[in-house]
Protein backbone atom coordinates (compact mmCIF):
# COMPACT_ATOMS: atom_id res chain seq x y z
CA UNK A 1 0.00 0.00 0.00
CA UNK A 2 2.82 2.38 0.87
CA UNK A 3 4.55 1.57 -2.42
CA UNK A 4 1.35 2.31 -4.33
CA UNK A 5 0.92 5.65 -2.53
CA UNK A 6 4.50 6.65 -3.38
CA UNK A 7 3.92 5.69 -7.00
CA UNK A 8 0.77 7.83 -7.17
CA UNK A 9 2.66 10.79 -5.69
CA UNK A 10 5.36 10.30 -8.33
CA UNK A 11 2.64 10.56 -11.00
CA UNK A 12 1.73 14.00 -9.64
CA UNK A 13 5.34 15.22 -9.98
CA UNK A 14 5.07 17.59 -6.99
CA UNK A 15 8.64 18.75 -7.60
CA UNK A 16 7.33 20.47 -10.73
CA UNK A 17 5.07 22.68 -8.63
CA UNK A 18 8.04 24.96 -8.03
CA UNK A 19 7.38 26.34 -11.54
CA UNK A 20 4.08 27.70 -10.28
CA UNK A 21 5.95 30.15 -8.07
CA UNK A 22 6.02 32.26 -11.23
CA UNK A 23 2.44 33.13 -10.28
CA UNK A 24 3.82 35.35 -7.50
CA UNK A 25 6.14 37.30 -9.85
CA UNK A 26 3.60 40.04 -10.73
CA UNK A 27 3.17 40.74 -7.01
CA UNK A 28 6.92 40.67 -6.46
CA UNK A 29 7.77 43.06 -9.27
CA UNK A 30 4.96 45.44 -8.23
CA UNK A 31 6.18 45.34 -4.58
CA UNK A 32 2.76 44.10 -3.41
CA UNK A 33 3.89 40.93 -1.58
CA UNK A 34 2.79 42.52 1.69
CA UNK A 35 -0.84 42.81 0.60
CA UNK A 36 -2.58 39.96 2.47
CA UNK A 37 -5.65 39.84 0.21
CA UNK A 38 -3.59 39.67 -2.97
CA UNK A 39 -1.27 37.06 -1.46
CA UNK A 40 -4.23 34.83 -0.56
CA UNK A 41 -5.50 35.10 -4.14
CA UNK A 42 -2.04 34.22 -5.49
CA UNK A 43 -1.79 31.23 -3.13
CA UNK A 44 -5.18 29.96 -4.38
CA UNK A 45 -3.92 30.35 -7.95
CA UNK A 46 -0.76 28.44 -7.02
CA UNK A 47 -2.81 25.55 -5.60
CA UNK A 48 -5.17 25.52 -8.60
CA UNK A 49 -2.29 25.45 -11.09
CA UNK A 50 -0.40 22.82 -9.11
CA UNK A 51 -3.39 20.47 -9.14
CA UNK A 52 -4.14 21.22 -12.77
CA UNK A 53 -0.53 20.79 -13.84
CA UNK A 54 -0.35 17.42 -12.08
CA UNK A 55 -3.47 16.38 -13.96
CA UNK A 56 -1.84 17.31 -17.27
CA UNK A 57 1.34 15.44 -16.29
CA UNK A 58 -0.75 12.31 -15.72
CA UNK A 59 -2.47 12.75 -19.10
CA UNK A 60 0.92 13.24 -20.74
CA UNK A 61 2.29 10.06 -19.15
CA UNK A 62 -0.74 8.07 -20.33
CA UNK A 63 -0.30 9.34 -23.88
CA UNK A 64 3.44 8.65 -23.76
CA UNK A 65 3.27 5.08 -22.46
CA UNK A 66 4.81 3.50 -25.55
CA UNK A 67 7.55 6.07 -26.18
CA UNK A 68 8.51 6.19 -22.49
CA UNK A 69 9.34 2.47 -22.58
CA UNK A 70 12.30 3.29 -24.84
CA UNK A 71 13.49 6.39 -22.96
CA UNK A 72 16.58 5.98 -20.71
CA UNK A 73 14.93 7.84 -17.79
CA UNK A 74 11.20 7.96 -18.44
CA UNK A 75 10.87 4.15 -18.60
CA UNK A 76 10.89 4.21 -14.78
CA UNK A 77 7.66 6.20 -14.58
CA UNK A 78 4.80 4.55 -12.62
CA UNK A 79 2.51 3.82 -15.58
CA UNK A 80 5.31 2.29 -17.64
CA UNK A 81 6.56 0.15 -14.75
CA UNK A 82 3.03 -0.96 -13.85
CA UNK A 83 3.12 0.52 -10.34
CA UNK A 84 -0.04 2.49 -11.18
CA UNK A 85 -2.76 1.20 -13.51
CA UNK A 86 -3.95 3.13 -16.56
CA UNK A 87 -7.52 3.08 -15.21
CA UNK A 88 -6.39 4.71 -11.98
CA UNK A 89 -4.43 7.26 -13.98
CA UNK A 90 -7.48 8.32 -15.98
CA UNK A 91 -9.51 8.83 -12.80
CA UNK A 92 -6.63 10.65 -11.11
CA UNK A 93 -6.18 13.05 -14.04
CA UNK A 94 -9.88 13.90 -14.11
CA UNK A 95 -10.00 14.45 -10.35
CA UNK A 96 -6.97 16.74 -10.34
CA UNK A 97 -8.14 18.85 -13.26
CA UNK A 98 -11.67 19.25 -11.85
CA UNK A 99 -10.30 20.21 -8.43
CA UNK A 100 -7.93 22.75 -10.01
CA UNK A 101 -10.75 24.31 -12.05
CA UNK A 102 -13.02 24.49 -8.98
CA UNK A 103 -10.40 26.39 -6.96
CA UNK A 104 -9.59 28.66 -9.92
CA UNK A 105 -13.26 29.49 -10.53
CA UNK A 106 -13.70 30.17 -6.83
CA UNK A 107 -10.88 32.72 -7.03
CA UNK A 108 -11.73 34.55 -10.27
CA UNK A 109 -13.34 33.44 -13.49
CA UNK A 110 -10.38 34.91 -15.32
CA UNK A 111 -8.09 32.47 -13.54
CA UNK A 112 -10.38 29.59 -14.54
CA UNK A 113 -10.09 30.68 -18.18
CA UNK A 114 -6.28 30.82 -17.95
CA UNK A 115 -6.20 27.35 -16.40
CA UNK A 116 -8.53 26.04 -19.12
CA UNK A 117 -6.17 27.44 -21.76
CA UNK A 118 -3.34 25.66 -19.94
CA UNK A 119 -5.28 22.38 -20.14
CA UNK A 120 -5.94 22.81 -23.86
CA UNK A 121 -2.32 23.70 -24.56
CA UNK A 122 -1.07 20.82 -22.40
CA UNK A 123 -3.15 18.22 -24.21
CA UNK A 124 -2.39 19.85 -27.57
CA UNK A 125 1.32 19.69 -26.78
CA UNK A 126 1.17 16.00 -25.87
CA UNK A 127 -0.90 15.02 -28.89
CA UNK A 128 0.62 17.17 -31.64
CA UNK A 129 2.75 20.23 -30.86
CA UNK A 130 5.72 18.38 -29.38
CA UNK A 131 6.25 16.67 -32.74
CA UNK A 132 6.53 19.98 -34.60
CA UNK A 133 9.98 21.53 -34.87
CA UNK A 134 10.27 24.80 -32.90
CA UNK A 135 6.53 24.84 -32.23
CA UNK A 136 7.26 22.52 -29.30
CA UNK A 137 9.69 24.92 -27.59
CA UNK A 138 7.34 27.87 -28.05
CA UNK A 139 4.64 25.81 -26.37
CA UNK A 140 7.00 25.06 -23.47
CA UNK A 141 7.80 28.76 -23.13
CA UNK A 142 4.07 29.48 -23.32
CA UNK A 143 3.39 27.25 -20.32
CA UNK A 144 5.66 29.47 -18.23
CA UNK A 145 4.04 32.64 -19.58
CA UNK A 146 0.57 31.34 -18.68
CA UNK A 147 1.65 31.20 -15.06
CA UNK A 148 2.44 34.91 -15.24
CA UNK A 149 -1.04 35.58 -16.59
CA UNK A 150 -2.48 33.37 -13.85
CA UNK A 151 -0.83 35.59 -11.25
CA UNK A 152 -2.14 38.67 -13.03
CA UNK A 153 -5.74 37.47 -13.32
CA UNK A 154 -5.84 36.14 -9.76
CA UNK A 155 -4.53 39.32 -8.13
CA UNK A 156 -5.45 42.03 -10.60
CA UNK A 157 -1.82 43.23 -10.65
CA UNK A 158 -1.04 43.85 -14.31
CA UNK A 159 2.27 42.56 -15.66
CA UNK A 160 4.38 45.30 -17.20
CA UNK A 161 5.44 45.08 -20.85
CA UNK A 162 9.04 44.83 -19.62
CA UNK A 163 8.21 41.75 -17.56
CA UNK A 164 6.36 40.08 -20.43
CA UNK A 165 9.20 40.66 -22.92
CA UNK A 166 11.82 39.53 -20.41
CA UNK A 167 9.77 36.41 -19.68
CA UNK A 168 9.43 35.65 -23.39
CA UNK A 169 13.20 35.53 -23.89
CA UNK A 170 14.21 33.78 -20.66
CA UNK A 171 11.50 31.12 -20.91
CA UNK A 172 12.35 30.44 -24.55
CA UNK A 173 16.01 30.00 -23.61
CA UNK A 174 15.11 27.47 -20.90
CA UNK A 175 12.73 25.64 -23.24
CA UNK A 176 15.48 25.32 -25.86
CA UNK A 177 17.90 24.05 -23.20
CA UNK A 178 15.35 21.41 -22.23
CA UNK A 179 14.94 20.30 -25.83
CA UNK A 180 18.71 20.26 -26.43
CA UNK A 181 19.20 18.02 -23.40
CA UNK A 182 16.39 15.67 -24.39
CA UNK A 183 17.88 15.29 -27.85
CA UNK A 184 21.15 14.27 -26.21
CA UNK A 185 19.34 11.71 -24.05
CA UNK A 186 17.63 10.13 -27.04
CA UNK A 187 21.04 9.80 -28.70
CA UNK A 188 20.21 11.53 -31.95
CA UNK A 189 23.89 11.56 -32.80
CA UNK A 190 23.69 7.79 -33.26
CA UNK A 191 20.86 8.09 -35.71
CA UNK A 192 17.99 7.22 -33.37
CA UNK A 193 14.66 8.94 -33.99
CA UNK A 194 13.41 11.42 -31.44
CA UNK A 195 9.83 11.47 -32.68
CA UNK A 196 9.98 15.28 -32.57
CA UNK A 197 11.06 16.12 -36.12
CA UNK A 198 14.62 17.13 -35.26
CA UNK A 199 17.81 15.80 -36.84
CA UNK A 200 21.25 15.45 -35.18
CA UNK A 201 22.65 18.65 -36.69
CA UNK A 202 19.82 20.71 -35.19
CA UNK A 203 21.43 20.70 -31.77
CA UNK A 204 23.93 23.37 -32.78
CA UNK A 205 21.15 25.63 -34.06
CA UNK A 206 19.06 25.02 -30.93
CA UNK A 207 22.05 25.96 -28.81
CA UNK A 208 22.62 29.21 -30.72
CA UNK A 209 18.97 30.20 -30.45
CA UNK A 210 18.85 29.36 -26.75
CA UNK A 211 21.97 31.29 -25.82
CA UNK A 212 20.83 34.25 -27.92
CA UNK A 213 17.40 34.29 -26.25
CA UNK A 214 19.01 34.19 -22.80
CA UNK A 215 21.31 37.09 -23.62
CA UNK A 216 18.38 39.07 -25.04
CA UNK A 217 16.64 38.65 -21.69
CA UNK A 218 19.64 40.31 -20.05
CA UNK A 219 19.47 43.16 -22.57
CA UNK A 220 15.78 43.71 -21.79
CA UNK A 221 16.64 43.79 -18.10
CA UNK A 222 19.33 46.41 -18.73
CA UNK A 223 16.91 48.59 -20.69
CA UNK A 224 14.29 48.21 -17.95
CA UNK A 225 16.66 49.76 -15.39
CA UNK A 226 16.57 53.00 -17.41
CA UNK A 227 12.80 53.13 -17.88
CA UNK A 228 10.52 55.69 -16.15
CA UNK A 229 8.60 52.84 -14.48
CA UNK A 230 11.74 51.73 -12.67
CA UNK A 231 12.26 55.16 -11.11
CA UNK A 232 8.76 54.95 -9.60
CA UNK A 233 9.47 51.61 -7.89
CA UNK A 234 13.11 51.94 -6.87
CA UNK A 235 15.06 54.64 -5.05
CA UNK A 236 18.36 53.57 -6.63
CA UNK A 237 17.41 51.98 -9.99
CA UNK A 238 20.99 52.22 -11.27
CA UNK A 239 21.94 49.41 -8.88
CA UNK A 240 19.65 47.07 -10.80
CA UNK A 241 22.25 46.99 -13.56
CA UNK A 242 24.17 44.61 -11.30
CA UNK A 243 21.48 42.02 -12.06
CA UNK A 244 22.64 41.82 -15.67
CA UNK A 245 26.04 40.18 -15.07
CA UNK A 246 24.39 37.80 -12.61
CA UNK A 247 21.83 36.75 -15.22
CA UNK A 248 24.46 36.51 -17.95
CA UNK A 249 26.61 34.28 -15.75
CA UNK A 250 23.67 32.02 -14.89
CA UNK A 251 22.49 31.66 -18.51
CA UNK A 252 26.06 31.04 -19.72
CA UNK A 253 26.55 28.35 -17.07
CA UNK A 254 23.24 26.68 -17.92
CA UNK A 255 24.24 26.36 -21.55
CA UNK A 256 27.82 25.35 -20.82
CA UNK A 257 26.56 22.48 -18.65
CA UNK A 258 24.04 21.62 -21.36
CA UNK A 259 26.84 21.27 -23.89
CA UNK A 260 28.81 19.14 -21.45
CA UNK A 261 25.76 16.85 -21.07
CA UNK A 262 25.66 17.66 -17.37
CA UNK A 263 22.23 19.31 -17.47
CA UNK A 264 19.06 17.74 -16.08
CA UNK A 265 16.40 17.29 -18.75
CA UNK A 266 14.47 20.05 -16.96
CA UNK A 267 16.67 23.17 -16.43
CA UNK A 268 14.22 24.65 -13.89
CA UNK A 269 14.39 21.56 -11.71
CA UNK A 270 18.19 21.59 -12.09
CA UNK A 271 18.27 25.18 -10.80
CA UNK A 272 16.19 24.16 -7.78
CA UNK A 273 18.93 21.72 -6.73
CA UNK A 274 21.94 23.76 -7.87
CA UNK A 275 23.99 25.51 -5.21
CA UNK A 276 25.41 28.08 -7.63
CA UNK A 277 21.87 29.06 -8.68
CA UNK A 278 20.99 29.65 -5.03
CA UNK A 279 24.03 31.90 -4.57
CA UNK A 280 23.13 33.91 -7.67
CA UNK A 281 19.52 34.20 -6.49
CA UNK A 282 20.66 35.46 -3.08
CA UNK A 283 22.91 38.05 -4.70
CA UNK A 284 20.06 39.15 -6.98
CA UNK A 285 17.72 39.60 -4.01
CA UNK A 286 20.39 41.61 -2.21
CA UNK A 287 20.73 43.90 -5.24
CA UNK A 288 16.96 44.38 -5.44
CA UNK A 289 16.74 45.11 -1.71
CA UNK A 290 19.52 47.68 -1.97
CA UNK A 291 17.77 49.30 -4.94
CA UNK A 292 14.52 49.61 -3.03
Amino acid sequence: MQKKAKAVIRCLRPHQWVKNLIIFVPLLTAHDMGNAGLMIAAIKAFIAFSLGASGIYVVNDLIDLESDRHHPQKRRRPFVSGDVSVRMGIGLAALLMIAGMAIAAGTTWGLAVVLLVYFIMGIGYSVLARRLVLVDVFFLAGFYALRLFAGQTATGVVCSVWLLVFAMFIFLSLALAKRHTELQLTELAEGKKSGRGYVPDDREAISSMGIGAGYMASLVLALYTQSPETHLLYKKPELLLLLCPLLLFWISRIWLLTHRQQMHHDPVWFACKDGVSYVISALALAVIWASI
